[in-house]
């Protein structure tokens, strides 16, 4: 299957954007005097409404679509179906295979109090940080090739992806960044810590499309986004739906969450 130099562009464009975004969360934990945590509920909530809808209701559907066009109705749904499942289980074990003390998806409060001066205190930290961004970036590897490969197939797709995976990004910088900046007091340090650790996103766009590129095709292309769905799905209610309600009221996830269905329900009703 070919693709334009601007389709291919455009798709990466929105990876790199999707990953470097943990050096937005890095920005705001240096220069906000206090997280607003509230406001972080909210935005939480949101990705996580803006992931399950299109995954539930534009992703998984068009993958469907595509599997049942080239394998039948029964052959090309089981699929879809096994395919979703499986995204699922890819990202819970590696979810498994890193330790919970430096998963991302099992943020603990972040709070900037005062540095702690202790050696061993600023060693633990710097180990916690280091750790951390490199978990993030095991973590932001297949969320790379979804947004890119999302965005070969469906440009509006790519975007409202991109976007959703941005925003839950931005945590997992702050994540990085406090403890790194705790246990060394150099933001800058810190600040590129952070923002590499979403580089493995653009990357896996990149090594995803070159392994992937002669196997391009509608069965592929089905298999592919129905492993997505299933992979933002288990991010949205393992990940970030949890964070949503540990950061703020319980209620305000579940308003985020509203939210972030109505917004990308309107979006794509937009480009109908």
């Amino acid at each position: 299957m070919e693709f334009s130099f601007g389709t291919v562009a455009f798709a990466f464009g929105l990876t790199v954007f999707a990953g470097l975004s943990t050096g937005i969360g890095s920005t705001i934990a240096f220069f906000a005097k206090k997280t607003n945590m509230r406001f972080l509920a909210v935005a939480l909530g949101f990705s996580a409404g803006v992931m399950i809808y299109v995954s539930m209701i534009e992703i998984f559907s068009k993958a469907k679509d595509s599997l049942v066009g080239e394998l039948g109705l029964r052959g090309g749904y089981w699929l879809t179906v096994a395919s979703f499942f499986a995204g699922m289980f890819l990202i819970a074990l590696i979810d498994k295979l890193v330790p919970e003390a430096e998963n991302p998806h099992d943020m603990q409060k972040l709070d900037q109090g005062d540095k702690l001066d202790s050696p061993e205190a600023r060693k633990k930290l710097m180990r916690m940080g280091v750790l951390t961004a490199l978990a993030i970036g095991i973590h932001n590897f297949p969320e790379g090739l979804a947004t890119f490969t999302a965005a070969l197939r469906e440009p509006s797709l790519g975007i409202a992806i991109a976007v959703a995976i941005a925003i839950h990004n931005i945590p997992e910088g702050i994540a990085v960044s406090i403890p790194i900046y705790y246990a060394t007091g150099d933001k800058k340090k810190a600040f590129r810590l952070s923002f590499l650790s979403g580089v493995s996103e653009p990357v896996g766009a990149i090594l995803g499309y070159l392994i992937l590129l002669p196997f391009l095709n509608d069965v592929v292309f089905g298999i592919l986004f129905a492993a997505v769905a299933g992979i933002m799905v288990f991010i949205s209610v393992d990940g970030l739906l949890p964070a949503a309600r540990e950061y703020g009221e319980a209620h305000l996830s579940i308003y985020g969450l509203i939210a972030g269905m109505i917004v990308m329900s309107i979006s794509l009703l937009l480009f109908v």
